[in-house]
């Protein structure tokens, strides 16, 4: 057995397949991903890793298996998919996913061949665990996959406490012990026992709170979409001839250093290492955008760039439109026990409209340029994406006047 200090949970052990799965070479490398990716540049302190959120998630498994009396090869199964949950996640997590998913068709927990091969794979079957059936829980397929990837999973109450912790933004502060608690099967679902609607709606109102102050924070998602830019940049590139596999098998310094030694990449590095962001040149609300343009795909979003670039007369790569999907809330889906029967949060509580009205208010689409161009790139942005932005305000912006587009602008 080992016991290792954690900043949330306190003193993890860890003991059986995990304990030998901890030192692979797949698990060490969650060191250098980090949890955030780009966050740590609003919130200085958010440096925490994929491998101590990994460790959370075991441990946080761990609880609910003694509380729901599995034991055993099932057991041990699931206590493996935790601890290896995020091992394929490439460099600054989920920052680059959608870039390595359009190259590849993989998301982060499609880990079939990773837990097959290698040393990962060679300790599974030392403990009789089958890759196949370990990956199906990461994937969270089958009854007992939901206690790792569902509504009510640990990966899910691990790292909206951690993330707090390490922003130092309360908000994601929910009661995690009673949570593990009060987990139950009914019917074959994971469910919080009776008389835990209000546990189950602190779930949903941390997620929802941590959302714009953390996540989609206005400088995460321009320094986020700056360094998706770039490594879309660096695999197009000749040199260094990098594929999207390879990408997905890196870790944050490996990245780093790419970016750093290519000439296509370089400057946009150099912005991220000096904090040199882009600046919002718009910051539009969903009701002033055209419903088709939030449905864009990737190549439609690139050719709104280069119109955009070339109505501002600026070069297109100055240019980076960012445009969030439709709000959801997967956390509505929680079932929970009341009076006998299961329902969804979503049906019992009167939290999840208000919660999901405050999500919608909050999205913005987003127009981030260097600072010194942003004016003329706003201009343009509206026009070209035929935004629906007060006729004054735009008018002024036009004229030259300072006064420009200020409910949008930074």
């Amino acid at each position: 057995m080992k016991i290792i200090k954690d900043s949330v949970h306190d003193h993890i052990q860890v003991d059986g397949v995990a304990r030998d799965l901890l030192d692979t070479p797949a698990v060490q490398r969650l060191r250098h991903i980090s949890q955030l990716g780009t966050v740590s540049l609003v919130y200085p302190s958010a440096n925490h890793t994929r491998f101590e959120h990994s460790l959370g998630v075991y441990h946080l498994a761990c609880e609910a298996l003694e509380r729901l009396g599995i034991e055993g090869r099932r057991a041990r199964r699931i206590h493996a998919a935790a601890l290896l949950h995020d091992v394929g996640h490439g460099p600054f997590s989920h920052n680059l996913e959608s870039l390595t998913y359009r190259r590849t068709g993989r998301y982060h927990d499609d880990v079939d061949d990773l837990l097959a091969d290698g040393a990962v794979g060679d300790v599974l079957r030392e403990h009789d665990l089958e890759p196949e059936a370990v990956a199906g829980l990461v994937a969270g397929e089958g009854r007992f996959g939901q206690l790792v990837s569902g509504e009510l999973d640990v990966d899910r109450m691990d790292y909206l406490v951690r993330d707090a912790h390490h922003t130092g933004v309360p908000y994601g502060t929910i009661d995690h012990g009673r949570l593990v608690r009060e987990l139950t099967f009914a019917d074959g679902e994971l469910v919080l026992d009776e008389g835990n609607v209000q546990t189950a709606e602190s779930l949903l109102v941390a997620r929802a709170l941590m959302n714009p102050t953390v996540y989609s924070h206005s400088v995460a998602r321009i320094s986020k979409a700056m360094l998706r830019r770039a490594t879309e940049r660096l695999l197009e590139a000749s040199e260094p001839d990098i594929d999207a596999e390879t990408l997905q098998r890196m870790d944050d310094h490996d990245l780093i250093a790419a970016l750093r030694s290519c000439a296509a990449t370089s400057e946009f590095s150099r912005r991220l290492d000096q904090r040199e962001l882009f600046k919002r040149a718009v910051w539009a609300e969903m009701n002033d955008v055209p419903g088709g343009i939030i449905e864009s795909e990737h190549g439609t979003i690139r050719e709104f760039e280069r119109e955009i670039g070339d109505r501002a007369g600026v070069d297109p790569a100055h240019v980076i439109l960012d445009v969030p999907s439709r709000p959801s809330m997967t956390e509505s889906t929680t079932r929970v026990m009341v009076n006998g029967e299961i329902r969804q949060l979503g049906q019992q509580s009167p939290l999840v409209e208000a919660l999901r009205a405050a999500q919608f208010s909050q999205w913005r689409l987003g127009v981030y340029s260097p600072s010194d161009l942003r004016d003329r790139v706003g201009r343009a942005a509206v026009d070209v994406l035929g935004l629906d932005i007060d006729g004054a305000l735009v008018s002024e912006a036009r004229n030259g006047m300072d006064a420009t587009l200020d409910q949008f602008v930074e």
